[in-house]
């Protein structure tokens, strides 16, 4: 199982290009980006944003592809605010609802929704990563909005604990694809709902300070 899930950690951009290219041979395969959609918010129930940081095809591709050129700045503190991502949040979905109500009843239709919707947004996350760091889109990516939101309300979290041994180095502040400063909470813990658990601040911790741990809040 480990095995699978190193490979799809490092692989599963594939799906990503194969959703492309298939789709444009045949749109009804489009369809099965609902998966994507879905699935964040469900995960977010029992892991929070783990979905987003070890799961989504399109994630991976900014990980392991688009980040090999992207700008590695952080992305502007306005594309994080939740005024924002609320935004951004309701013109997607009234879009996507309205192209689906529109072509109701035709599978071809409804393909074309998805995939437009897949295409346009993932063209935005490279511009994005051009100007700023290559996991941008995901500060404001509607399903990512919703998985955070969820995250606020769970009682069993996973947490990032940052102990005393911390030397504030950074390096884990530089390392975040979402800008987060684990560095900030030594000898205490990390619930930001917007951490998408991809332990890339764990890995690169030169003095081991920093871990996951799961608690419930009362």
């Amino acid at each position: 199982m480990k095995g699978i899930f190193n490979w799809w950690k490092k692989y599963s951009f594939i799906v990503l290009i194969v959703f492309f290219i298939v789709g444009l041979v045949d749109l009804r395969f489009a369809v099965i980006a609902a998966i994507c959609m879905i699935a964040p918010g469900i995960v977010s129930v029992f892991r929070g944003r783990y979905w987003c940081g070890n799961l989504c095809p399109r994630g991976n591709f900014y990980d392991n592809v688009v980040s090999k050129f992207s700008n590695k700045k952080k992305a502007p503190k306005f594309l994080k605010s939740y005024y924002f991502r609320a935004l951004v949040f309701i013109i997607m979905m009234t879009m996507f609802t309205l192209g689906i109500k529109k072509s109701w009843g035709n599978l071809y239709g409804i393909g074309m929704v998805f995939y437009r919707i897949i295409f346009i947004t993932t063209i935005i996350g490279i511009v994005l990563s051009l100007r700023y760091n290559h996991r941008t889109w995901c500060n404001f990516c509607p399903m990512g909005t919703l998985a955070s939101i969820i995250s606020k309300f769970r009682k069993s979290k996973n947490v990032l604990q940052v102990s005393a041994s911390c030397v504030s180095c950074k390096l884990c502040e530089k390392k975040c694809p979402l800008g987060l400063v684990p560095y900030d909470y030594k000898d205490d813990m990390l619930s930001h709902p917007d951490c998408i658990q991809c332990g890339q601040c764990v890995n690169v911790c030169p003095k081991k300070a920093i871990g996951y741990n799961k608690i419930t809040i009362k």
